[in-house]
């Protein structure tokens, strides 16, 4: 879990991230009317600690771990997907952040670290212009989860000139954007990914980045370890890990709406033959794509920066998924139309792990060659290897 001397210094006793998962669960329904997180669920992740948590040590913040952060998530995701989203990108933009110039770092978290942050930088849109001390920013993105509840906000515009030079990251606050209600999905209602729009914003250059500083790192000595791991080794991995929480969600709700029901000889569904299986199987499936994801957090903590610990953690959080994705629909399916109803979650978290699974950084194919071209570049089989 995440730190708990920071989550609630006045109550040692309590749990910010169950009372999060909580009231996500409790306001699930209303978040997706709203199409954005209930108020309460989104001061409950601030709470909780997902903003701070790879916020830098100097600023205040956790500078965590992503298996810290991987427990997490899926404990609020067993509630309310929409929550888990918007809870994994709050801490992986905390993260982008901190790959700004101290200057600019200073100015979002100069006054703390409960700091939420939202983003658009794939792809990168917009018009920019150098001028003098930084650069004038206009633009349209799409897709800013949980911008609604962000005081910040990361955008990637192509830099000026022939385009050879990678996309620049800009920090803009809270004034310098306007969001546009534009967020009609089918799963993930609740995430408020609405587009935004910039009007000729002077962004200084301390609080811009080249997009290439993600996918290498923070070099410098003392960067925390979280910092210096590069992008592509773990943002399938924050992706992946709604998904773990929803599927074990959606397997307590099928569990709820079979408890007391009857089969037609007067048996309980649980009793059924057909029903054992589909527990235990999908309960042993949810219990392995954990370990998938939960082996590629402790890489993303502790392996070696090369290729193919990258590669295996695309690979392992896109069949996660894949799993994932299987028993909620098994789960779906051997329901009946009980579960269909909209006041069943089982029906929202089906929603929500479809809508998730369609994340360019979940798709199988482009992990599975990644992870072919690390292993023939290698030299060696796959026999014996380490997960």
């Amino acid at each position: 879990m995440m730190p708990s001397e920071h989550l609630a210094p006045s109550s040692p006793t309590r749990d910010p991230v169950r009372d999060a998962a909580t009231l996500g669960a409790r306001h699930a329904t209303e978040s997706e009317l709203l199409r954005s997180l209930h108020p309460a669920v989104a001061g409950a992740l601030t709470v909780a600690g997902f903003p701070r948590h790879f916020v830098p040590a100097g600023f205040g913040g956790d500078a965590g771990t992503f298996a810290e952060l991987v427990e997490a998530v899926a404990v609020l995701g067993e509630g309310c997907t929409s929550a888990a989203w918007c809870a994994a990108l709050q801490a992986a933009h905390g993260r982008l952040a901190a790959h700004l110039p101290h200057r600019g770092q200073a100015e979002i978290w100069g006054s703390g670290p409960d700091v939420p942050i939202a983003a658009a930088v794939v792809p990168p849109a917009g018009e920019l212009a150098e001028v003098p001390g930084g650069y004038r920013l206009s633009g349209r993105w799409h897709l800013a989860s949980g911008v609604d509840h962000a005081d910040w906000l990361l955008l990637a515009a192509p830099e000026p000139g022939d385009g050879s030079r990678s996309p620049r990251i800009l920090a803009l606050p809270r004034a310098d954007f306007t969001v546009e209600d534009t967020w009609r999905n089918t799963g993930l209602r609740g995430t408020g990914s609405n587009s935004v729009t910039v009007v000729d914003a002077f962004v200084p250059r301390r609080r811009t980045m080249s997009r290439d500083v993600l996918a290498t790192g923070r070099p410098e000595e003392g960067a925390a370890r979280c910092h210096r791991v590069p992008f592509p080794l773990v943002a399938s991995l924050m992706f992946a890990a709604p998904a773990l929480g929803a599927a074990r969600g959606a397997l307590r709700a099928w569990t709820d709406a079979l408890v007391g029901r009857a089969t037609g000889d007067g048996g309980g569904r649980l009793d059924d033959g057909v029903a054992q299986q589909v527990l235990a199987r999908s309960s042993a499936e949810i219990d392995a794509a954990h370990l998938l994801l939960r082996g590629a957090a402790e890489r993303a903590d502790h392996a070696p920066l090369d290729r193919l610990p990258v590669a295996r953690n695309m690979r392992d959080a896109a069949v996660a998924v894949e799993m994932l994705v299987a028993v909620v629909e098994r789960l779906f399916r051997s329901g009946g139309t009980r579960v269909q109803s909209e006041a069943e979650p089982l029906q929202r978290f089906w929603r929500d792990v479809h809508a998730l699974a369609g994340h360019g950084a979940l798709r199988l194919a482009p992990a599975a060659a990644a992870y072919a071209r690390s292993v023939r570049d290698e030299g060696q089989g796959v026999e014996g290897r380490a997960a």
